[in-house]
């Protein structure tokens, strides 16, 4: 079964696992807050560009385990199969 939280996942062991992206950059796409009230409270930009290419990054990993052949599966966890 695929879940929401399993892609995310997976986006997450890939990032520690196989690049070199800063624990914070893969954080801050995964939306997490920050627990930590001192570094929150000096963490005041967004790392965009680092994300932006991070994101790319995971796209054509995704991209390179594609087969040719796709097939569409609705994710579990989330009403219609939807976007949270």
């Amino acid at each position: 079964d695929v879940t929401v939280h399993g892609f995310r996942s997976s986006f997450r062991d890939w990032a520690a696992e196989c690049t070199g992206y800063p624990h914070e950059v893969c954080e801050m796409a995964l939306a997490h807050t920050i627990g930590n009230k001192s570094e929150a409270a000096y963490r005041r930009g967004d790392l965009f560009d680092k994300r932006q290419r991070l994101m790319a990054d995971w796209a054509e990993h995704c991209n390179s385990q594609f087969n040719g052949v796709a097939e569409v599966v609705p994710l579990k966890g989330v009403a219609g199969g939807g976007y949270e």
